[in-house]
């Protein structure tokens, strides 16, 4: 199924009544996609989890407003339960984060934090305890699916793959199923899904590491728009366009996968920038290198994206583009002789003799050569 799926708006999981946590019980989420994102491990510690969550995350906002209204309880945390009395929240992590940098001027400090307001000891005491929802992460994906893929606090792309991959690898949901609760193109759910294994197929191969990469902003939509462009998938030999499969690339290919993931995000170990500049038209224009040997070899030479397009499309091509490109642009100063403007003021007219000239002079260098091809072609014949 490839329509857009209308949104089934699920019910709240878990217990239909919240609960009131202390704030020392409740844990940020290092397996939140939002963290994965920013190339968070999930090895980090509650510290750096509320400091990547501080200078990415925008939770001044949620602070302040929190700061001077209080804590809604009509929004309550999404927790799991863990082992010694412990909750980790699974939806909430900024509030939760805003909450404890309020009441803790040491936490403050050490994230610079130093804009948030002091806040009354009456503010304190009423954010000592939390309203929660105790629940299960499986229970749950459905409600922060239809929240956080299409809906009102949408994630990145990586984050919504992240997501995605782990309801249908951990818990065994069908992508077309997810595709129907979240409410988009079951085409782009796939597409969303087969970039991400390819990502970390890679890493497993030691082909590619995010940690590594020239920028430091991780552009996944490179990798599963690419999905779409035969190059890309020819030179990495991708299964079939429909293929569910954990490691997509086969291992005849994981060199290929290596080589497309340095020219997409360069390496910054090598000092090997990308070539992609933007993904309109570098993107496109890599598909069309990749589809040659030549192109391919250029790249793999150092050459820069726009010299190995070049190359990939043949002297043939470039000379016929050329032609037509020329014939547009004249054709469009023509155009603009109807203006008014007035050419022999400036002294335009001596640069369209120059164009009529080599015009000229080109037509006469064709016909030679094509006189030359006739002859050529002759004498191999006989």
């Amino acid at each position: 199924m490839n329509k857009r799926a209308e949104v089934r708006v699920p019910d709240i999981p878990g217990n239909a009544g919240y609960r009131q946590v202390p704030l020392d019980k409740l844990l940020l989420d290092a397996n939140n996609p939002r963290l994965a994102e920013l190339g968070i491990p999930r090895t980090a510690s509650q510290f750096d989890l509320l400091k990547a969550l501080w200078e990415e995350m925008a939770v001044e906002e949620v602070a302040m407003s929190i700061a001077y209204s209080g804590y809604f309880e009509h929004e309550p945390l999404f927790v799991e339960a863990e082992t010694g009395g412990k909750y980790c929240v699974i939806e909430g992590n900024r509030r939760l984060a805003a909450v404890k940098l309020l009441v803790d001027a040491n936490l403050r400090q050490k994230v610079r934090a130093n804009k948030l307001p002091v806040i009354a000891k009456r503010r304190a005491e009423e954010l000592a305890e939390l309203p929660v929802i105790v629940t299960t992460r499986k229970d749950s994906w459905r409600y922060l699916g239809f929240k956080h893929v299409n809906g009102p606090a949408t994630w990145g792309s990586y984050a919504k793959a992240q997501y995605i991959a782990h309801v249908t690898n951990d818990y065994g949901v069908p992508l077309e199923d997810i595709a129907l609760q979240i409410g988009d193109y079951n085409s782009t759910v796939l597409r969303m899904y087969r970039g991400l294994m390819i990502v970390e197929q890679a890493e497993e191969a030691n082909v590619f590491r995010r940690a590594d990469i020239a920028k430091n902003r991780f552009h996944f939509n490179y990798i599963y728009t690419g999905m779409d462009y035969p190059g890309i998938v020819n030179f990495i030999g991708l299964r079939g366009k429909g293929t569910t499969a954990r490691r997509p690339v086969p291992q005849s290919k994981l060199k290929n996968l290596g080589d497309l993931m340095v020219w997409l995000y360069g390496r910054e170990s090598s000092d090997t920038p990308s070539v992609i500049r933007s993904q309109n038209p570098d993107l496109k224009t890599l598909d069309t290198v990749l589809l040659t040997d030549s192109g391919v070899k250029a790249l793999r030479d150092g050459l820069p994206l726009s010299v190995a397009h070049d190359i990939s499309l043949g002297d043939e091509r470039i000379f016929s583009q050329s032609l037509q490109q020329a014939k547009q642009a004249l054709q469009k100063a023509h155009g603009t002789l109807t203006t008014g403007f007035r050419v022999s003021e400036l002294g335009l007219v001596q640069l369209a003799e120059d164009v009529e000239n080599l015009a000229h002079d080109l037509v006469n260098a064709m016909e030679a050569k094509k006189s030359k091809d006739r002859r050529d072609a002759r004498q191999t014949k006989g």
